[in-house]
């Protein structure tokens, strides 16, 4: 086993359980832990709050938001990150003008609902738009994903959603990666699109992308087996 471990980083409201379908087949050759924003609220602090907890050097994946932490590591220590994979997520500061107020009335009323009617009413309405339309009948996984969001609050949801409104550009970040990179993606992720990292690929050349088929946001948890196969070829390369 190489020597390096793997450090994971889930998305907004999410924990191990994004990570549990890969870890089987990722932990056959490094030491993977899931890392755990507790109740921060800016990209930074997450960042902060996991290199005070990493080991010296490292290997790093984040998804969604933890995608843009994940970036955050790299803008602070970049000497640490070995290797860095980026998991159906963006680079980009919210937009200005009126696509980022829908961006922000949008996060708002998701949030108004955790708040009234709870944290699983909310998750209900988060995850039509986040899986492959063909798994909203899924119910082993649709619960999975909703248990997953009620073991957060509605405080630590606002606190993540003022992460992710306030989150920097990370076009410089991704400009100046030198380690092995991938860039994966749910091909059917109608959030973090195929076009929005194939974007990304174009600021890191040498990074390889991967368009997962079958899957939408959660690509880690709806496929797998091919999400295994993309990472297991990137931690060959470092």
């Amino acid at each position: 086993m190489n020597s390096l471990p793997l450090l994971l980083v889930p998305g907004l409201m999410c924990d191990h359980t994004v990570w549990d379908p890969v870890i089987p087949a990722l932990s056959a050759s490094r030491t993977c832990s899931v890392v755990d924003h507790r109740n921060t609220n800016t990209l930074g602090q997450m960042a902060a709050q996991l290199l005070d907890e990493a080991p010296d050097r490292f290997l790093l994946a984040g998804h969604s938001m933890g995608g843009r932490v994940a970036m955050e590591v790299v803008r602070i220590a970049p000497h640490r990150v070995a290797g860095l994979a980026l998991l159906d997520t963006g680079y980009l500061a919210k937009a200005d003008g009126e696509e980022g107020d829908e961006e922000v009335r949008k996060r708002m009323a998701l949030l108004h609902i955790a708040q009234t009617q709870g944290v699983r009413a909310m998750a209900q309405e988060w995850v039509k738009g986040m899986v492959h339309p063909n798994r909203l009948s899924d119910s082993v996984l649709l619960e999975a994903i909703l248990k997953m969001f009620e073991r957060k609050s509605a405080e630590i949801f606002a606190n993540q959603l003022h992460a992710l409104i306030e989150r920097p550009d990370a076009t410089p970040v991704l400009q100046s990666i030198q380690v092995p990179s991938l860039i994966l993606c749910g091909l059917q992720d109608s959030w973090a699109t195929p076009a929005q990292h194939q974007a990304m690929q174009h600021q890191v050349p040498h990074a390889v992308i991967s368009m997962i088929d079958g899957a939408g946001h959660m690509a880690p948890m709806e496929r797998p087996q091919a999400v295994s196969e993309s990472m297991l070829k990137w931690l060959s390369d470092c």
